[in-house]
């Protein structure tokens, strides 16, 4: 490979990582227990859209606190908890 084509598969690398949504992991690892988030998004989103909201504390499995978005469109999206505006949307959602 030429020094053009490794710069062009970097930044499409890269690119690609930007764009991307907060992902939820589908498959545990052959211990059984990890953290469930790849990545978070922290970008708003409407409440309107979110029909359900897992939160997972830290513990042994994972060092982190995860807030796991389902969408009505069935997706799947980790969310940043320190994020303002998912604090105020988890309590609106256990309000109800």
């Amino acid at each position: 490979m030429d020094g053009k084509s490794v710069a062009v598969a970097l930044v499409l690398c890269l690119v690609s990582v930007a764009g991307s949504e907060g992902k939820a992991l589908k498959k545990a690892d052959e211990r059984g227990s990890q953290c469930q988030c790849i990545s978070t998004h922290s970008k708003f989103i409407p409440p309107k859209t979110i029909q359900d909201v897992r939160l997972s504390q830290r513990g042994p499995h994972c060092k982190n606190v995860e807030i796991i978005a389902t969408l009505n469109d069935g997706r799947e999206v980790c969310v940043e908890p320190t994020a303002p505006w998912i604090q105020l949307t988890v309590k609106a959602l256990l309000a109800r």
